[in-house]
């Protein structure tokens, strides 16, 4: 056992050959806290009895009690294997989805990581999330396949049948592992057949096409998990054993006589043991024998279970005599099998040793980083390596070198801060008292006794002894307490309680961070770099050369300066003071809050670039609105809100336009911590939580063939009175022109423009298709605005504008027909926010105006319409924003302009001019007539006529100039406002006339459930509006997956209801998976025969749409239509009283 010293651990730290930085990451619940709480046992920390029981990097309480972790936490641990030292900085990541974010704050600082799968699940949802992450990042993963006791003492699965299932579980995993490497390589490529087509000329004469997609050429043994490659650990984290086949090779090859390396490759795989010959023969299956595996591995472990289980004494002791192994009489004779089968089996397979010993061989040091993985981070959105500045990219050789030099230049990752009690810090802490400072309090306490002796026998109390100086006598009058305080000292130990107290409540931020290159020193002042600063446009803003320690630095917009205060160890619960901390290091920081948000770039150079933003798995979804129940307090809430948002790194906190306080959280967990810790910890106050705020999207759809009754539309006779209701609804103003086929046509309140606008629904493949390349859409409206506003455009590299190219071509095969034709040349705008779900298309004459003008690169052409082009996207903006349902953003909506009339403006222009020209002609007339008089005067006032007549002819100019700015300039006047508000309107009567849909926000739900609670997993869902996608039965056991849909305004209490309806068997995983439409017409009324025949005159069953659409507009304070009460009538009584 190793006694972690941390003068040990800080030697280690400058070793970097011996460092390994690792995460352990898997679903939630297959043993991922139990496996860190058994590696932690090996450092002495905590006793190896409580392994598994007391989860030590579970320090929250919520953790504790619900039993999953919430959080990243990190510890460093010291290993010894053959003479050699390794520090190893292992983070403890959460399973849970909603905890996801915090999964990828990890993955980021290291280097490898451990995947546990569960024997018994197997592969789940959140493995394939974790393996996805790991790739994403290029870190190395190492497996542990946990929980095999289960196949024993559960399953009752033979040695052969658990072989078998464990050789599915491995085939699974590398399955994932093969999926995410074609794909690469597929892209890769993709990638260099575009390069070879842009540089090579073309070539006359036979072309041969390669057909093979380059996967037999790479080598990806390295990739997949076998144990004869020692990267697999076959585990039982709670019983506290786990084995390499390495182990049992050693040992058997000494037994058996056949070499180690022999045994190593074929214990796993299609081999047996011939006995009489003592060789190792392929086919076991063929020959009905025994795999190696089974025969030499899984019998004896399943032999000592049976034995434990069955108390057969006589076997158990001649198993522990057998491996030499020693056990204390408490537990021989202990009544629970479990503390017998852990007390022989972490002596005979130490979990703890395996695991290490896998890491420091097969997980990368710091040193060994590639050169793509520090490409990949310092690139981000588009930018390749190449196009970054030389400085920038001179920085990868110090990343590759991970060098701890005083040359190098310091560059630090921060993943997240997180919240601890200012009183935790070590800095805090009451240190233990030295001997002479107990000696000097032992006199000081004697001398106050003998003094109050004295005084209680009314003696004069002695004179002090000359050796006491004047510190002891203020120490001993601070010290003096009771009823001899005098009332100021009194005032000050309340002064100083109270401020004891606020310390003790006061939350001190810690950044959770890695050191890539340089040493990080207390003190050392830093660059911290935003995830929008740029050293491209920065660096020639600085003087070369430059740090962050200079005093006079030119303000650069993305850059500040702050300085690493306190430099802390990270070891799980506690924290410890470190001086300075070498590359390739985990580490916390502190007194960072005021420069950091989440997550940050840390550096001495300012040509380093930002780090590429983390990848987070789990999108934000369930908002709720809090407000303090003592409208008081409303300054605590908003600074606990801050505090809050700093310290989750996937919360969202922002004030709505209703005033409202609104958080957003990945799920009802993560939920119920963000509002536990608002409460208790940071705003530490009463609060009131509204009902979670649905978000919905509104759309569009083409018209319906049948209605409500299955019956063809048409075909029927219309009730008059109730058809006349639904147009009723739909009330058009005067002033607005509705031709048949939903073309709306408006003019402006002063008349001087027209325009007629026509919405359309997308096809599903272009919303979807909008939506995945948000970001690429951003760029593309910013290399725009840069052509537009005449500014010197980004250098576009090449990628960047093949990517554009490709979205184009996606667009246009999948927008075809008559309808779209041309469609995507005359593409206007994205909206809203310039990068939705919605399109804007110029279908008018006489005007051509494109988004794809950074590939034409094409000059901005001076017209009137140019000038007001901001207008109409303005107004489609604000359209697509607030939808006329709900006031919801629009989502797959098109709004074509075909007609924009500006001739009345220009015409008003024209008669403007005139008469301003008319105007300027006679003020001039006017000025000549007042200066000419003063030419008689006296020749000495010429000077001062000429000045005048010069001033008189200047504010002429001015004057009219002024004028004709007036009118030309009017792209920021009155005019342009109108505009932008006739648009708005016009999409949304152009909207309102077409058939209108709510869209729901959807989750995709994964269920693990026996057989015999299928029935009520299925009742539950089917009562939330839930659908059933697939179910499948897990091989070897007797689960079912069942995977379905279900929305998020059904989802809230869905978790605790699955799990009461089947007693705890089932728990689903809720991920927010895509947006879809309700079918059901929120304004719908019955307007056929058969409709009213079937439902009725008021058709009282209302719909679900309209359920929902009602509750957004109350919560938002917009009209309601409904009716409290009808036909209400006195109740009477027939018969008379007698």
């Amino acid at each position: 056992m190793v006694l972690t010293s941390l003068g040990k651990t800080i030697g280690l730290q400058k070793k970097t050959a011996c460092i390994r930085n690792i995460c352990i990451l898997a679903h939630v619940d297959h043993g991922k806290t139990t496996l860190a709480d058994c590696l932690i046992s090996s450092n002495g920390i905590i006793s190896s009895r409580l392994a598994g029981k007391l989860r030590y990097l579970d320090s929250r309480e919520d953790e504790q009690i619900r039993g999953i972790t919430m959080k990243s936490s990190a510890i460093s641990l010291l290993f010894c294997k053959d003479k050699q030292e390794y520090l190893i900085n292992l983070i403890d990541s959460p399973g849970h989805v909603d905890f996801s974010s915090e999964v990828s704050t990890a993955v980021r600082l290291c280097d490898g990581c451990i995947i546990v799968v569960d024997a018994v699940e197997g592969v789940c949802s959140q493995t394939h999330a974790v393996l996805r992450q790991a790739w994403l990042e290029n870190i190395r993963p190492v497996l542990v396949i946990n929980k095999i006791d289960r196949l024993i003492m559960e399953l009752k699965f033979t040695p052969q049948e658990a072989y078998s299932h464990l050789k599915n579980i491995l085939e699974q995993v590398n399955a994932i592992t093969a999926t995410l490497f074609t794909s690469k390589v597929l892209e890769e490529r993709a990638e260099k057949e575009t390069e070879t087509q842009l540089t090579s000329d073309s070539v006359h004469g036979d072309q041969v096409y390669d057909w093979s997609a380059g996967l037999e050429l790479t080598d990806d043994s390295h990739l997949y998990f076998s144990p004869d490659q020692g990267n697999v650990i076959f585990a039982s984290a709670i019983d506290g054993w786990g084995f390499g086949i390495e182990h049992f090779a050693k040992l058997y090859s000494q037994k058996i006589g056949i070499k180690s390396s022999v045994l190593l490759k074929t214990l796993w795989g299609d081999y047996y043991l011939n006995t009489k010959a003592k060789k190792i023969m392929k086919g076991d299956q063929s020959k009905g024998k025994k795999p190696l595996f089974v025969q030499l591995v899984l019998d004896n472990i399943w032999s000592l279970y049976e034995a434990v289980t069955k108390k057969d004494k006589e076997k158990i002791d001649k198993i522990v005599s057998s491996l030499g192994l020693t056990i204390g009489a408490r537990e021989s004779r202990h009544a629970d099998a479990k503390v017998q089968i852990n007390a022989i089996c972490s002596q005979w397979l130490p979990i703890s040793e395996a695991v290490l010993s896998m890491v420091c061989n097969k997980l990368p040091s710091p040193l060994d980083i590639t050169a793509e993985r520090v490409e990949k981070l310092m690139c981000v959105g588009a930018k390749t390596f190449d196009s970054l500045p030389q400085d920038t990219q001179a920085l990868k050789d110090a990343f590759m070198k991970c060098s701890s030099e005083e040359t190098a230049p310091v560059i630090v990752f921060v993943s997240k801060m997180f919240a601890v009690d200012a009183k935790t810090l070590p800095q805090n802490k009451p240190r233990p008292l030295s001997q002479e400072e107990i000696a000097q309090r032992r006199e000081l306490a004697k001398r106050r006794h003998a003094e109050k002796l004295a005084a209680s026998q009314g003696q004069e109390p002695e004179q002090q002894a000359a050796g006491v100086n004047s510190a002891d006598q203020a120490r001993e009058r601070g010290e003096t307490k009771g009823d001899d305080q005098p009332p100021a000292s009194q005032m000050e130990a309340m002064t100083l309680a109270a401020a004891k107290q606020d310390t003790e409540n006061k939350k001190a931020f810690v950044a959770f961070a890695r050191v890539f290159s340089g040493v990080v020193k207390r003190g050392q002042k830093l660059f911290v770099l935003g995830p929008k600063y740029d050293p491209a446009e920065s660096l020639h803003k600085l003087p070369p050369g430059c740090s962050a320690a200079d005093a006079d630095l030119p303000s650069v917009p993305h850059l500040a300066c702050c300085t690493s205060d306190d430099l802390y160890l990270l070891m799980g619960r506690e924290l410890e003071e470190l001086q300075e901390v070498p590359s390739g290091n985990v580490l916390g920081i502190g007194g960072l809050q005021d420069f950091i948000l989440k997550s940050a770039t840390l550096s001495s150079s300012p040509a380093c670039p930002p780090f590429t933003p983390l990848n987070f798995e789990a999108t934000p979804i369930v908002r709720v609105a809090v407000e303090p129940k003592h409208p008081s307090e409303m300054p605590q809430l908003v600074k606990g809100m801050k505090l809050l948002n700093q310290a989750d790194p996937c919360v969202q906190v922002l004030i709505q336009e209703t005033g409202e306080h609104v958080l957003i959280t990945a799920g009802e967990v993560h939920l119920q911590r963000c509002l536990d810790d608002l409460k208790e910890r940071f705003a530490r106050i009463e609060i009131s939580v509204s009902k979670p705020i649905i978000p919905f999207r509104e759309t569009i759809t083409r018209p319906p063939k049948v209605d409500m009754v299955n019956e063809d539309i048409g075909k029927q006779q219309k009730i008059a009175v109730i058809h006349q209701s639904k147009e009723e609804h739909n009330k058009i103003p005067e002033g607005v022109q509705i031709d048949a086929d939903g073309l709306v046509t408006m003019s402006t309140p002063n008349k001087y423009a027209t325009l007629s606008v026509r919405a359309t629904p997308l096809p599903e493949e272009v919303t979807r298709l909008l939506e995945e390349n948000s970001d690429l859409i951003r760029t593309i409206e910013q290399l725009t605005s840069y052509l537009n506003e005449g500014k010197k455009s980004q250098e576009m590299n090449q990628r960047t504008l093949d990517r554009i190219q490709e979205f184009k071509q996606k667009l246009e095969q999948n927008l075809q027909g008559r309808k779209w034709r041309n469609a995507i040349e005359g593409l206007w705008s994205f909206g809203p926010r310039k990068c939705g779900p919605n399109v804007l298309l110029n279908r008018c004459e006489g005007y051509e105006r494109s988004v794809w003008e950074c590939l034409d690169k094409a000059t901005k052409e001076a017209s009137l319409y140019r000038d007001f082009d901001n207008s109409i996207v303005s107004g489609f903006q604000l359209a697509t924003l607030s939808g006329p349902m709900c006031e919801e953003p629009l989502m797959g909506v098109c709004f074509s302009v075909e007609r924009w009339d500006m001739s009345r403006f220009v015409e008003q222009i024209s008669v403007n001019r005139r008469d301003a020209e008319e105007g300027a002609a006679t003020e001039e007339r006017s000025t000549k007539e007042e200066v000419a008089p003063l030419s008689g005067e006296d020749i000495d006032s010429t000077s001062e006529n000429k000045e005048i007549q010069d001033s008189g002819q200047k504010s002429l100019k001015s004057s009219s100039k002024r004028k004709g700015e007036t009118l030309l300039a009017d792209c920021y006047g009155p005019f342009s406002g109108q505009l932008i508000a006739t648009m708005k309107e016009a999409c949304r009567y152009a909207m309102q006339v077409k058939p209108q849909r709510l869209m729901a926000a959807m989750y995709t739900c994964e269920i693990m459930a026996t057989g015999e609670v299928l029935g009520r997993v299925y009742a539950v869902l089917s009562k939330r509006e839930g659908r059933v996608l697939q179910e499948e039965m897990k091989e070897g056991t007797d689960m079912f997956i069942i995977k379905a849909v279900l929305p998020v305004a059904e989802s809230f209490g869905f978790a605790d209801e699955i799990r009461k309806k089947t007693s705890g068997l089932a728990s689903p995983q809720l991920v927010f998976s895509h947006w879809e439409v309700i079918s059901d017409d929120p304004f719908w009324v019955p307007t056929t025969e058969e409709e009213y025949l079937h439902f009725g005159e008021k058709a009282d069953s209302e719909n679900q749409t309209r359920k929902y659409m009602n509750a957004v507009r109350k919560r938002k304070g917009l009209y309601v239509e409904e009716k409290i009460v009808e036909h209400a009538e006195k109740q009477r009584t027939l018969g008379r009283n007698k």
